[in-house]
């Protein structure tokens, strides 16, 4: 509402104008901007700044008064050709807030740079400052409207007033109801008894009126057989008028039961500079109430939270006082003060110090004529303290330090903190923990201390003659006493068992531990365990050193017992950090097993019978093949021989071929093979049936899967022929002819490079004979393929004549050259 009226003195002042040849108020829609001199347009800037306004005005003036749009952008056009946009910013905070952050004079003493780092982060911007001052939450929370509640029972101060609607309900010997509208006049009007006049009265007065004038009607309201109930039905709607420091000032429509604090909240609240504490509610030319926001926000007092009346206004003044407290209380904000309050006043309205503050003084910081000045306020002194406007408080923490602690850690059965009293040894301090454990170390313990000049020393004492009275040292604050564990000490001695059991790993030394204990610790054999043979490795701790001595272990092997013992009868004693190993029996072997997959008579997973089955072997114990069988497209599928157990040489390798290819999706297809689980095995499965133990016949691993297919019938091609697709197999038919059934070869086929793979995985390649390609023999399930040429370096065709032709009419031309010189 506010931009709204400065709009309207803005175009006032362009009518004002009109001696200088601006047209009038009245003929502001026929406004020629481009007839607008330079001078002209430099002064609505002015007077646009001078009323906080933005370019963005324009545009919502011009919408509302129905200005032509072309007119106002060409306005703003103008402004932003003349360098006068800038000007028209929207203003930043307070400048009394931004002096934290452009404060260029002399800086603050090197101590106080805490606090005035504090100070420093205050908003630049007018929004993030209205957040800072307190009671502005009341009209930016959306769970708070302050909206009147219509469903009470109506007020007996309420007084009635035109367009309010008058409920009377008669009954007892007499029964009739009415709803009566308030006239302009002031009259309600009751059927057959006349206007009665209620406009100002109260809800009381209007029933003692209304039920005088019934009486004449309704003669049994003397003698109290029939009453009368007066109330109010729908209220009428009220105006009041908004102004001073305000967000949205105006005229607004309320109902007659608004507030002062729901005419605020609807207008959006004081603006930055309006006052929480001084809103003046003006009737009929005189001030009826004051209301105070503090009153409600700290007290929950809404005594001067009047009822608006019909043309009432709401003024909110500027406020003469504001500081700032931060720090350590418990509701850091920008505080509103009246001019009897203190510096206690406002710490009440922040709520008071938090747990972890320094109550003993606040420092302030002032803006005085000149300069700033600092401001130490005792704690005697803040119920006193009397405030200026723009005074910034800051409220430190205590001292992240204790004044009587001392530590105690290590061996003692209550490590910790205490606390340090009158003339306390560390032997008070060991008894305080409950004394020190079993494994402490009582040669010597130390304490860390912090000396005057605040470096750190270490003193060393003897525990034992602490805890027995023969040595007396006093502890001093911050002191921290550590006693040592003998565990702490050493190397934590460890054994460690692998190979053929359950739990292999380290496990804790102890002392008289022996081989089997370690054992069962490591809970016990495997099934394929060896009993003899086991090895136990131990470091070389003890001794004088002698360079001819190359010895770095001592190795002992110990054949046991089923039950551990050892077979000699002598026990093992194990020593700190003994490697045992158990192996695996030589003569143990578990299961491997195969599949075999097809046209078999008992298809599914066989084991490996010995070290020497073959093929053949696995198609006997199948029931051999069935008649439908494929013996030629039988192949055999066998793990991928990189696994984690492989050597490092094979997988450098593999890398130095990764290396020496230069196509990346080279190296991603082969790393994809290496990577597959299974690898394709080429197999001749006709031979190996018909000559069993041959080289065909190769053995069997663990993980093979063999699968033998149908009999096919289709020859598959691909490649550079017109038509790829499956052909029908027949035996009478060369590889020309299966070419020829797929359209023949295309324009960039590689016929030399021509290749089949057979069904069980076969490759065989186009050999050269004479100057003739001899191709490969088709079989059935066969796949052809006819690889493309690659691409040509060096001139086509057409560029070889164009270049011929150039050069022959070069030649051309120095014949002719020639001839003529001679």
């Amino acid at each position: 509402m506010l931009k709204k009226l400065l709009l309207v003195q803005l175009f006032l002042f362009i009518g004002f104008c009109v001696m200088a040849q601006v047209p009038s108020p009245a003929q502001i829609k026929q406004v020629n901007v481009d007839n607008l001199s330079d001078d002209q347009i430099r002064r609505i800037v002015a007077e646009m700044k001078q009323n906080n306004m933005s370019m963005d005005d324009i545009d919502s003036y011009a919408e509302q008064k129905g200005v032509p749009a072309s007119e106002a952008e060409k306005l703003k056009t103008r402004i932003q050709a003349m360098g006068l946009d800038k000007s028209l910013e929207k203003k930043k905070s307070n400048e009394m807030f931004q002096q934290d952050t452009q404060y260029s004079g002399r800086s603050f003493n090197d101590s106080d740079t805490s606090s005035v780092d504090l100070f420093r982060q205050n908003a630049n911007t007018s929004d993030i400052k209205r957040k800072k001052i307190f009671g502005a939450e009341l009209f930016t929370n959306k769970n708070l409207t302050f909206e009147p509640n219509l469903r009470i029972p109506t007020p007996s101060n309420y007084k009635l007033a035109a367009d309010d609607q008058v409920m009377i309900d008669v009954y007892g010997y007499s029964e009739v109801q009415y709803k009566l509208t308030v006239t302009s006049e002031g009259y309600i009007r009751i059927p057959n008894l006349g206007p009665v006049y209620v406009n100002g009265l109260t809800m009381d007065e209007a029933k003692t009126r209304i039920t005088k004038q019934l009486s004449s009607i309704y003669s049994t309201i003397s003698s109290g057989k029939t009453f009368v109930q007066v109330s109010l039905g729908n209220i009428r709607s009220i105006r009041v008028l908004l102004i001073g420091e305000i967000q949205q000032p105006g005229t607004y429509t309320l109902p007659s039961l608004a507030t002062v604090a729901n005419a605020l909240y609807v207008s959006g609240g004081p603006d930055d500079n309006g006052s929480f504490r001084n809103i003046q509610v003006i009737r009929n030319g005189s001030i009826a109430t004051t209301f105070d926001l503090y009153d409600f926000l700290t007290k929950g007092d809404l005594t001067n939270n009047i009822v608006l009346q019909d043309q009432d206004i709401v003024k909110v003044n500027p406020y003469k006082t504001r500081v700032e407290l931060i720090g350590e209380v418990k509701r850091p904000a920008i505080f509103e003060a009246k001019d009897n309050e203190t510096l206690q006043n406002i710490l009440d309205y922040a709520g008071g110090y938090t747990d972890g503050s320094f109550k003993d003084n606040i420092t302030g910081y002032r803006i005085n004529s000149k300069e700033r000045e600092v401001i130490n306020v005792p704690a005697d002194q803040i119920a006193t303290f009397k405030l200026k406007s723009g005074d910034q408080f800051f409220v430190d923490s205590i001292l992240n330090r204790f004044s009587n602690r001392v530590t105690i850690s290590g061996a003692v059965f209550h490590p910790g903190n205490y606390g340090m009293e009158q003339g306390m040894t560390v032997a008070d301090l060991i008894k305080k923990a409950d004394g020190v454990r079993e494994e402490a170390s009582l040669n010597r313990g130390i304490i860390r201390r912090l000396q005057d000049d605040f470096t750190p020393a270490i003193i060393s004492f003897n525990v034992q003659d602490v805890i027995n009275g023969r040595s007396n040292i006093a502890v001093k604050k911050e002191d921290s006493v550590i006693v040592f564990s003998k565990l702490d000490l050493r190397q934590q001695y460890l054994v460690t068992i692998g190979g053929e059991v359950n739990r292999p790993g380290a496990f804790p030394y102890a002392d008289s531990m022996r081989l089997e204990d370690l054992v069962l610790l490591a809970g016990g054999l495997r099934d394929a365990a060896s009993l003899k043979h086991v090895e136990v490795s131990r470091r070389i701790r003890k001794g004088d050193y002698n360079s001819k001595d190359s010895a770095k272990a001592i190795i002992r092997q110990f054949d046991i017992n089923a039950d551990l013992s050892s077979i000699a009868g002598e026990q093992v004693l194990l020593e700190p950090f003994d490697e045992i190993i158990i192996r695996k029996s030589p003569a143990y072997s578990e299961q491997a097993n195969i599949s075999v997959e097809g046209e078999v008579v008992y298809p599914g997973q066989y084991t490996i019978v010995n070290k020497g089955e073959h093929i053949s072997d696995l198609i006997r114990r199948s029931g051999g093949l069935k008649p439908e069988a494929f013996p030629e497209g039988a192949v055999l599928l066998r793990r991928t021989y990189i696994n984690s157990s492989d050597s490092a040489l094979l997988n450098n390798k593999l890398e130095l071929f990764y290396n020496k290819l230069e196509d990346s999706s080279s190296i991603t297809s082969v790393k994809n093979m290496i990577e597959r689980k299974y690898q394709l095995l080429g197999i001749n499965l006709d031979d190996v049936v018909k000559k069993p133990g041959s080289k065909y016949d190769i053995l069997l691993e663990e993980g093979d899967v063999l699968k033998i297919p149908k009999r096919l019938q289709t020859v598959q091609m691909f490649g550079e022929v017109y038509f790829p697709k499956k052909i029908r197999y027949d035996n009478g038919y060369a590889f020309r002819d299966y070419i020829r059934g797929a359209g023949g070869y295309t324009s960039s086929a590689l016929k030399r490079r021509s290749y089949v793979v057979y069904p069980n995985g076969e490759v065989k390649s186009t050999r050269k004979v004479l100057f003739f390609n001899r191709y490969p023999r088709v079989k059935p399930g066969s796949e052809v393929y006819i690889p493309s040429k690659k691409d040509r370096k060096g001139l086509t065709g057409q560029e070889i004549i164009g270049l011929s032709s150039g050069i022959a009419s070069l030649a051309l031309i120095i014949v002719t050259i020639l001839t003529r010189v001679k």
